[in-house]
């Protein structure tokens, strides 16, 4: 899958309310933003920009070197965000995949972010995603972190049957904690955001439910590890103690290598 296939777009907008102006938060010397578009650049996937309905945010991530698009303020979610700006900026349509990586991921790594693609070598499969398996009791139970519920397809691979908050599904064996990145075919996602929000999605506040309902195959790539997502003040703190550990290291393998 060559890079000219494929527009990685970060959504970003100043709605938080437990955390106000989150994507221009500074960590470890950089808006979150900014660590977020490096990541995605580092992964080398494809072109990359940063589609936001506020002007500072695109100021900022231009200031930076990257690329923002405006788009409309009246976006329900992420998926229709990036639509837009796919749109806007791929109006030939030569990109065929659209990764959707939230702008609130400031510690993913780049590997990470490139495990998303291979899913979609199988004509059969519409959008794929990630997941990583659950391995405490407080993560299993909590409403906020979305269990993705699939069938095995061998090696690190499940084909997606149900996303929920609750915990799922019953009995021993593996859950598995759902992350927010998304790689959708073009005219996947074009359908997709022309649908009305569907009766499971409303029910569990899940976006994805809309297309599963509606028929698509999603597949799940299996990784080792969750990527820290900031929503609270102490994520904000978790997330700036590990870029600064690693701020730390780089500097220091850089003046051993003077």
């Amino acid at each position: 899958m060559t890079p000219t296939r494929i527009l990685v777009l970060i959504p970003a907008r100043m709605a938080s309310t437990r955390l106000p102006n989150k994507p221009l938060l500074e960590i470890a010397g950089l808006p979150m933003i900014v660590h977020v578009l490096r990541r995605a650049e580092e992964a080398a996937i494809g072109r990359v920009a940063v589609a936001t309905d506020t002007a500072e945010i695109a100021a900022v991530v231009e200031a930076h070197g990257g690329t923002a698009v405006m788009t409309r303020v009246e976006h329900r979610s992420g998926s229709d965000r990036i639509f837009e700006a796919a749109q806007r900026l791929d109006p030939r349509r030569d990109a065929e995949i659209v990764v959707n990586l939230q702008g609130d991921f400031p510690t993913i790594m780049p590997d990470t972010i490139r495990q998303v693609l291979p899913p979609l070598d199988d004509p059969a499969v519409d959008i794929a995603t990630l997941a990583s398996e659950i391995h405490s009791e407080e993560e299993d139970r909590a409403p906020s972190v979305v269990k993705a519920v699939g069938s095995p397809l061998g090696g690190r691979r499940m084909r997606a049957l149900y996303f929920t908050r609750a915990t799922a599904p019953h009995g021993d064996g593996p859950r598995y904690h759902h992350i927010g990145l998304y790689a959708y075919r073009r005219a996947v996602l074009e359908r997709f955001v022309s649908l009305p929000p569907s009766p499971l999605e409303r029910q569990e506040n899940l976006e994805q439910l809309r297309a599963l309902e509606a028929g698509m195959r999603i597949d799940i790539t299996i990784v080792d590890a969750v990527p820290r997502g900031v929503d609270m003040p102490d994520d904000l703190e978790t997330a700036r103690r590990i870029l600064s550990k690693t701020r730390a290291a780089v500097t220091r393998r850089g003046r051993s290598t003077a």
